[in-house]
């Protein structure tokens, strides 16, 4: 395999730092799945934390670093997961934590950053908006600015997750990881391509909101002007290069789906799995919904990323997904 910006050995190291609480989290075959997909299903579920999403596994480590250093204070910009996630490793260690949102992002993600005692700045707009904002505030205070996915530590305790998918047995055939700014897929992707390089990584993306997805296909950095899909946790605009460039030695494939299937998704795991997850984390399920001859017969594992989710406008969305498997 061509190299990554991550390293293995480093990967390995970090579950050494990440608060136990997040680890090890729930890996198993969901056969009440199966009828409605066509193909066996094992979910790893990253929601069954004080945070609800993956993204502490990355802040954990920065936070570790930062504390190590002596530095007081931090800010990122944020959907809302990073920024939780961050409030919540920053304050275990005494820093002083600035999150950027957009004020359109869900309720339920900025009032759970406000009660981890983060100072929450909202921007009129979208998250690319919020990473400039946030990038200012750190040139003017002399802070650092953590930036998901180009911070090598947020793709690297991302790829814990990856290990824990390889421990397992049996093998899969494919993983389908959501991409967004892309730390979930290359640590992941990362971890599979160099321990269990026959298994398939399939990042999935909503046709809302495909920078990322159309960057790997044209092998270079493609933005668009506007993001529109349910999905917030993986609405980026702008890909950055080096991430890019991972992504380009460990993904398999890119795979865009419609909001209609995301929906169905999250009604499939609410139905059969038991599960309220956010938009992102049923884009996997949606993959599979739209294209089942591909996956039929195979074992294909998904990470099931984030639960933060408002909770009114998730009754809106399975209300109005079609059933699948009852």
């Amino acid at each position: 395999m061509r190299e990554t910006r991550l390293d293995t050995a480093r990967i390995r190291a970090a579950r050494q730092v990440i608060d136990p609480v997040f680890l090890d989290t729930p890996l198993y075959r969901c056969e009440a799945l199966e009828p409605g997909l066509g193909c066996a299903v094992s979910v790893k579920l990253e929601t069954a934390n004080p945070v609800r999403s993956f993204k502490a596994r990355g802040t954990e480590l920065v936070a570790s670093l930062l504390a190590g250093d002596g530095s007081p204070a931090v800010v990122c910009a944020s959907a809302g997961n990073l920024g939780q996630a961050l409030a919540w490793s920053g304050r275990r260690r005494g820093l002083d934590v600035t999150v950027v949102a957009s004020r359109f992002a869900p309720a339920a993600k900025l009032d759970r950053i406000r009660a981890l005692d983060a100072r929450l700045e909202l921007v009129d707009g979208d998250f690319d908006l919020a990473r400039e904002r946030a990038a200012a505030i750190a040139r003017h205070d002399g802070v650092r600015l953590v930036e998901d996915s180009l911070d090598i530590e947020t793709c690297e305790g991302a790829a814990t997750i990856g290990l824990e998918l390889v421990e397992t047995a049996p093998p899969f055939d494919a993983v389908l990881v959501a991409l967004g700014g892309g730390a979930l897929a290359t640590g992941v992707g990362h971890v599979i391509k160099a321990s269990a390089p026959g298994v398939e990584v399939i990042c999935v993306q909503p046709l809302g909101a495909p920078a990322m997805t159309l960057s790997w296909r044209q092998r270079r950095v493609v933005t668009t002007d506007s993001a529109d899909t349910i999905a917030d946790g993986v609405a980026g605009r702008r890909p950055i290069p080096a991430v890019l460039d991972d992504l380009l030695v460990v993904a398999d494939d890119a795979v865009l789906v419609q909001e209609a299937s995301i929906m169905a998704g999250m009604r499939m795991l609410l139905d059969h799995a038991g599960l309220v997850v956010e938009p992102s984390a049923a884009l996997g399920v949606a993959a599979i919904l739209e294209d089942r001859d591909r996956f039929a017969g195979r074992h294909v594992a998904t990470v099931v990323c984030g639960g933060n989710v408002d909770m009114d406008a998730y009754h809106r969305w399975v209300g109005a997904a079609p059933l699948y498997g009852s």
